[in-house]
Formats: C-alpha cells, sequence, structure tokens
C-alpha cells in the first residue's frame, strides 16, 4: 500500500518550499523495475540514481528493511558520494548512534516526526546538525552526536494534506496485488503512550498518543469516495479509541455522511465497549485489529501490556458479532515467563474466540527487537532458527547483501532472530514446536472450530491437548475425527465440511441470474439426527450437548454482513425437496407454475436462493 506517512512527510517539505520525489521500492519491487532477488539492493540503488541527482537521499525504514536500507545507501553512496544520506522511521529505534557509528556512508538519523527535524536539517550545510532537536549526526570530527528528542506535534491539525501526486495512482498498486478491497492507509494519528515489552512503537513516539483531530480525519476519510480504486480505509493509527470521545466524534462525522466508507482499526480489548463498538460499526467500520497478546493476565501484565483490570476478551469479541465488525485477535506465543498453563490458557481463549462468527485468529513467536524492553534484554543473544522465518520480517534479508549484514550486525538487526532457545525448556525443539502452532491452529479453526471444540469437550481435552492428539496421530485432521467413531463429532466434521464448501464457492458479488431461468440453491442440504443450533450453542456457552434425535434437514447458506460466515437454518422436508429440485440443473421459468414461483419468494427472503425470481 502506499506509505501514507512519507506521502504527508512530501506535502510538509513542500509547504515549506523544498523540491520533493518521493519513490516506493516495495512497489518498484513488486511492478518488475527493481530485481527481488540476489541484486535487490544494488538494483534499488540502481533505480534512485537512474531519477537524477539530489541533495539528500532519505529512506524510511521498519526494522525488517534496515539490512536492505544500509545496503542501498552504500551503493548510492558510492556513485554520488557528496549527497547527503539520512535513515529515518521505526526501524531506527534504538540503532540510530550504531548506524552511525558503523557505517560511514550514513550521515544523519532522523528521530521519531521527521516534518521540522528534515525541514530544519535541510537548512543547514553539509554535516551540520549541531542543536536540532531529533537528529544523531556525524561531526566534522568523524564523532556521532545525539541530539534531544524533538517533542512531538501538539496538534495534527495543521499536517500537510498527502501529496499522493508523488507516487503511482492507487489503482496501479491495487492492479499489482490483487487486493480487491480498494483498502487505503490513512495517517489517522500517530503514537502510543504504552511501552509493551514486545514493540517499538510507544518508545520511537515517545509514549505520546495524538489522533488527527475527528473533523479533519473524517473529511481524509470521506475524500476516498472520489479516489479512483478506492474502496476502504485503513486508520493506521495503532490505539483507536484511546481517546474515547474523538472516536465517538468520528464516527458521529461519518454516519451524519451517509457512512459512505468502510474502515478499519488497530485498538486495544479495553478501550472498546458496546457503544463505542456500536457507533463505529454504524459508521463503517467493518474491522478490528485487537492485539491480546496472551490468555494469561500474568504474562500480559509481566510485559507491561496494562489492560484495565480483568478485561474479558471474549466478551469484546462478541460485543464486535452483534454489531457486525470483524475481529483479528493477535497473540504472541513464547513471551519470556510462559508455560504450559499460560501457553493453554491463549490456545482456550483462541480456541473459545473462534466459535464466534468471522473471528480471525492470528499466532507469533516473539521477535526482540532493538528499541525495545525484549530486544534490550535478549536481543544480544538473539538467534535465527532455520525453517522459522520472524514474523516482523517475513519476506525480507533474503539478498546476500543483507544476509551478510545481519550475520555481521546481530545486535542491530535481531528483527530477523528469536528468543535465546536457551530461554526454553526443550531448546530450539520448543520453537519449532511453537512455530507449528502458530502456523497451523488458526487454519484449524478456521475450519473447523467447533469439531475442534466438540473433540475437546468428548475427551475432557483443553485446546493444547488436542493439537497435541493432532499430531500424535499424523493425520489430517479430518482423519483424527473419523478415528474417534463419534457420531456427534462426524455430524459436527459433516457440517463444517458442507460450511467449507459453500463459503467457497461464495462470489465476492452476487450475479444475478437470467430473468428467464429460475434461481439456484444458494448454499447445500444436509441432514443430521443432532440439532446443528443446539450443539453450537452448548459449545459456546459449555452446556450439555444435545443427544440425536429424528433426521432432520439443514440449509447451510452464505452469511449476510461482513462477518463473512455462513449461516445453517433448519428447513422442512418440502424446502429441502424443492431445493434439490432446482439444484439438479438450470430450469427455465415456463416449467414452474404459478404456485411454485410464489412458493420462491419466502426461500429468497431466507437466503436459501442464489437470487431474486423475477414477479
Amino acid at each position: 500500500m502506499p506509505p501514507p506517512g512519507l506521502l504527508r512527510l512530501g506535502g510538509e517539505l513542500r509547504q515549506a518550499g523544498w523540491d520533493v520525489a518521493l519513490d516506493d521500492l516495495a512497489y518498484r519491487v513488486g511492478a518488475g523495475q527493481v530485481d527481488s532477488g540476489e541484486d535487490l539492493c544494488a538494483s534499488a540503488a540502481r533505480w534512485l540514481l537512474a531519477r537524477g541527482a539530489c541533495e539528500v537521499l532519505g529512506l524510511s525504514t521498519m526494522g525488517a528493511t534496515l539490512p536492505a536500507a544500509v545496503a542501498i545507501a552504500r551503493h548510492y553512496k558510492r556513485e554520488r558520494p557528496n549527497t547527503r544520506v539520512l535513515i529515518g522511521g521505526p526501524g531506527t529505534t534504538g540503532t540510530d548512534r550504531a548506524l552511525l557509528e558503523r557505517f560511514a556512508w550514513i550521515d544523519g538519523v532522523v528521530r521519531g516526526e521527521g516534518e521540522a527535524t528534515l525541514h530544519e536539517w535541510l537548512q543547514r550545510g553539509p554535516g551540520d546538525g549541531h542543536g536540532i532537536a531529533g537528529m544523531t549526526w556525524r561531526n566534522a570530527q568523524g564523532a556521532v552526536v545525539r541530539e534531544p528528542d524533538r517533542a512531538p506535534r501538539r496538534d495534527l491539525e495543521r499536517v500537510a494534506d498527502y501529496a499522493w501526486d508523488l507516487l503511482p495512482p492507487l489503482t496501479d498498486y491495487k492492479a499489482l496485488t490483487g487486493e480487491p478491497e480498494g483498502l487505503v492507509p490513512l495517517d489517522s494519528g500517530r503514537g502510543c503512550a504504552y511501552d509493551c515489552s514486545f514493540c517499538t512503537i510507544g518508545r520511537y513516539w515517545q509514549r505520546r498518543s495524538r489522533p488527527l483531530p475527528a473533523e479533519r480525519l473524517a473529511q481524509e476519510i470521506l475524500s476516498l469516495q472520489t479516489m479512483p480504486g478506492a474502496g476502504q480505509a485503513y486508520l493506521c493509527h495503532d490505539i483507536f479509541g484511546a481517546d474515547r470521545a474523538h472516536a465517538l466524534e468520528l464516527c458521529e462525522r461519518l454516519i451524519a455522511a451517509g457512512s459512505p466508507v468502510p474502515f478499519e482499526v488497530r485498538a486495544r480489548v479495553d478501550h472498546l465497549d458496546g457503544d463505542l463498538l456500536a457507533a463505529m460499526a454504524q459508521a463503517g467500520c467493518y474491522r478490528v485489529l485487537l492485539g491480546i497478546e496472551s490468555g494469561s493476565s500474568a504474562i500480559r501484565e509481566r510485559h507491561q501490556k496494562n489492560l484495565r483490570g480483568e478485561v474479558d476478551v471474549l466478551a469484546v469479541v462478541d460485543r464486535c458479532e452483534a454489531v457486525g465488525i470483524v475481529p483479528i485477535l493477535s497473540l504472541i506465543l513464547g513471551l519470556p515467563g510462559e508455560g504450559p498453563e499460560e501457553l493453554a490458557a491463549s490456545l482456550d481463549l483462541c480456541a473459545q474466540a473462534s466459535l464466534r462468527r468471522g473471528v480471525h485468529i492470528s499466532l507469533h513467536l516473539v521477535n526482540p527487537q532493538p528499541g525495545c524492553g525484549l530486544g534490550e534484554e535478549f536481543g544480544a543473544d538473539s538467534q535465527a532458527v532455520e525453517g522459522i522465518p520472524p514474523d516482523m520480517a517475513l519476506g525480507a534479508g533474503q539478498s546476500p547483501e543483507e544476509r551478510a549484514l545481519i550475520s555481521a550486525h546481530p545486535d542491530l538487526f535481531c528483527s530477523f532472530h528469536l528468543l535465546p532457545a536457551q530461554l526454553f525448556p526443550g531448546g530450539k525443539a520448543d520453537l519449532l514446536a511453537l512455530s507449528a502452532m502458530a502456523k497451523g491452529l488458526p487454519e484449524l479453526w478456521r475450519r473447523y472450530p467447533r469439531t475442534f471444540a466438540l473433540l475437546g469437550r468428548q475427551h475432557g481435552e483443553n485446546a493444547y491437548q488436542v493439537w497435541q492428539r493432532l499430531l500424535a496421530a499424523g493425520t489430517s485432521f479430518a482423519g483424527l475425527v473419523r478415528r474417534q467413531r463419534d457420531e456427534r463429532l462426524d455430524a459436527c466434521l459433516a457440517w463444517e465440511q458442507a460450511s467449507i464448501r459453500c463459503a467457497s464457492r461464495m462470489a465476492p458479488h452476487a450475479v444475478a441470474e437470467p430473468a428467464d431461468w429460475l434461481p439456484r440453491p444458494a448454499g447445500e442440504v444436509l441432514r443430521s439426527r443432532f440439532d446443528l443450533a443446539a450443539l453450537a450453542r452448548s459449545l459456546r456457552v459449555g452446556t450439555s450437548l444435545p443427544e440425536p434425535g429424528g433426521v432432520e434437514a439443514f440449509a447451510v447458506v452464505p452469511g449476510p454482513g461482513h462477518l463473512g460466515s455462513v449461516r445453517t437454518l433448519r428447513i422442512s422436508r418440502d424446502t429441502e425437496q424443492l431445493l434439490d429440485w432446482l439444484g439438479q440443473k438450470p430450469r427455465p421459468r415456463q416449467e414452474a407454475p404459478p404456485a411454485l414461483l410464489r412458493a420462491l419468494d419466502p426461500l429468497h427472503r431466507a437466503g436459501l436462493l442464489a437470487s431474486q425470481p423475477t414477479p
């Protein structure tokens, strides 16, 4: 996606009178204009050099792109030694002094917000950063000077508009990625007031949080209506709702405008009460990323998550489901202090959450990045583990130049490492086991949440023990379930497999049936001796499981709204026969008597038919 912070920075520098250009090298790689293989860094430098001479080259980095930025800067400086090279962005957190001490081709580091700092630097002559707050620079004697931090901007009302013209059109980005949502990132606020041990964001922003004023942010969201390729907004501020009054005001403004632009946010569970979530949904919010980190309150406390009181995560997930917002729950496995009991608590929380509609689970391992608490504590001893690509650096660091830098400076580039294996009782084997969980369990919960929960209920096992049972069986999950030879488990598995098939057939956009043909069934019909709705309720709330009864028919059909799930409806024998007849083959309307056409209308309203029959 286009980088909104740099587009804002470009606008700011223009307002100050500077001639600026911006290049998104990730876009250039995607477009095939920069080599994505072993020649990545040299190819990127050649691309930048071909754009012509400049006085200052700035490279903005995350932790995962810092080695590439250092290598690109080396190639560039070799060809243009008189160009000052600066590095900035979150990837420089905790590494600014070392970057200058070790890499002579880097002239300075811009820490934190760059608008005012960079403007002052540009006004100076080469090599003079004296007194510029937020700068780390090298003086004429070669000594590295770290100026005081620059205070964060108090009022974001005056930030510049995005300089969208500095980058290719959004439609070009979407054509490269194939991403259908038309998601557009917005610089909706800056900073985080927390200092979680595994995160650098709070320290990068000096533990201050400032949302863009509600009126300004509403305008920027609504402006996407006229941007070709734009469909939805991604509000990049890490803690939406921390200022509850601001969040409610934003929602009110969007609702007053008709809520025309769907949007997603990042938030904390202790900031989202029922009234705020309802307002968000009405304003167009359809998805929220929630950093849970652990199912154990003791682990969250040990790592400075600082959630308010004993937050009921599942209650927040229930509130999201009630208003139609998709929650993404993000948890970290293997945090220091996590033992078998704490790990089981995290997995049980995820398994229970997956029983709610639309929930996504995202599991990660710890990356002790420079500039965060875990980086300071364990970064020097952290290590790469073959077979486990670190989440914070997924897909990066693959070129020979990047690998050489990571190997030579492990303390600077520990975003590519995991916690030391010696912290775990089983050493590397434990890390590999956690990685397998992080990859395998979210997909299991996405496909078979109820069967997974039921298997645990039948054997009196928690989520971790069910996972261990699956690994010991050496088979697929469906194969493990069938081995149990349990009628209730078989019925639940058949139900979820029908749901998977139904979801796989759901088109992104409904296609109207021709007017002269009868509509086709929307989903799939199955028969069961168990009340499937009662089974789902019992698994969700922990009540007694339903006993088998007479065989009944159920229809599994696409569900409405953003939650993206399917629905299961009990249907009569007559409805089952009618759906079977409609599904056998396409049928001309002339074959249907008027009474049958009238009978189709309630089936359509129930979501059992793929299109509305023409009267």
